[in-house]
């Protein structure tokens, strides 16, 4: 046991274990949780987590064994004492999809994301409409004239549209300061060059691009993603001989999301351990997770409060987000949800005209992700 003992995880944290899992008697598990206060324990196969209590349930069953489980270590349904099951970890080649977004008036979103942002309107059909930079969808906006802004609860922080360059993101920012909309933030962030500003609705929106890798440094400390202040002035200087562009670079993709949540240790239970993403950098309050060691595809935190509730079902914001990978991932990920008895829907007809054989489903505060085969 001591082999682990007091190392420092990726999240900065001190951590009992750093990997695999370790069987203990009743005993001397309760000796270790009393000094601790916080163990996810694996008791006859289910997964839980006790906080912050002083004494530790019953004593399993005869045969059984109290397991404490490592960051880097999922329980199933199918656990012995002698086995072990590595965590789900998401294929690099893991791309983001569609975000569908709840607005109140489609006849003042679609101009907003036209003239400001660059999309171009793909197809509208009643209350729905469908904006691309040329290649595939990126937003889908539905609307809800009765919808109620953003309150205190979880649910959208922003979403990000990721350019494929710098002078990209030039362009983005000149087309912001043509069409006068307002800003609410620009930020270096050594991994990436981000402004940020809400839409008509107060949708959150980051404008991104990448950083070379190279600068990016060591995602474990937060220190590495800043941020710091972007240079404006140098980045609109970066495209100053150009003439205008009205449209975005077909190449331009959903980038990442950021979430409200009630909790982090929950989020990373869904996200982490039953989706598969892993932790690249964590602070008090936020983790940032992805796949394939990309600095985020899915950022979550409680910065509205501990605790807040899911969005009501009438308030303006996230209707889901959508994630690919392959098939075979995505049945081994029915498994897992099975084994865990979390509810999932099937989309084996797709999902608005999609590929099928898909999945739909809800992380603890009802934030849904669609899940789409690339194959």
């Amino acid at each position: 046991p001591g082999q682990g003992m007091g190392h420092r995880d990726v999240c900065g944290h001190t951590s009992l274990f750093h990997c695999g899992e370790i069987g203990f008697s009743h005993a001397a598990l309760s000796t270790l949780f009393n000094k601790y206060r916080k163990l996810r324990i694996g008791t006859g196969g289910m997964l839980r987590e006790w906080v912050m209590a002083r004494t530790l349930p019953a004593a399993p069953p005869s045969g059984s064994t109290l397991h404490l489980v490592a960051r880097s270590t999922i329980i199933d349904s199918t656990m012995s004492e002698t086995s072990t099951t590595t965590a789900p970890v998401l294929t690099e080649t893991l791309t983001l999809g569609a975000v569908h977004l709840t607005v109140t008036d489609l006849d003042r979103s679609i101009p907003f994301y036209e003239a400001s942002i660059g999309l171009q309107l793909v197809s509208r059909d009643g209350d729905t409409a469908r904006m691309s930079a040329g290649a595939e969808d990126l937003l889908v906006l539905h609307e809800r004239d009765d919808a109620k802004r953003a309150g205190r609860h979880a649910g959208l922080y922003h979403f990000a549209l990721l350019y494929p360059t710098y002078n990209d993101l030039a362009r983005a920012a000149r087309r912001l300061a043509e069409t006068r909309t307002p800003i609410q933030g620009a930020s270096n962030h050594g991994i990436s060059w981000a402004i940020y500003l809400p839409d008509p609705d107060g949708n959150g929106i980051e404008l991104a691009a990448d950083q070379p890798r190279e600068n990016w440094g060591d995602l474990r400390d937060p220190r590495a993603i800043g941020p710091r202040p972007l240079d404006l002035t140098a980045l609109l200087n970066a495209v100053a001989h150009e003439e205008p562009t009205p449209h975005a670079d077909r190449d331009t993709r959903v980038g990442h999301l950021h979430l409200h949540v009630g909790d982090v240790e929950e989020g990373l239970a869904f996200y982490r351990d039953l989706l598969g993403f892993e932790v690249q950098t964590r602070f008090e309050g936020a983790a940032f997770v992805s796949a394939g060691g990309y600095h985020h595809h899915l950022g979550f935190n409680t910065w509205r409060g501990e605790g807040v509730p899911p969005a009501p079902a009438d308030a303006v914001g996230l209707g889901h987000w959508t994630f690919r990978i392959p098939a075979a991932d995505i049945a081994a990920l029915r498994e897992r949800a099975d084994a865990a008895e979390i509810a999932y829907e099937d989309l084996d007809g797709g999902l608005d005209g999609g590929p099928g054989a898909g999945v739909l489903i809800r992380d603890p505060w009802g934030i849904a992700v669609v899940i789409e085969p690339t194959d």
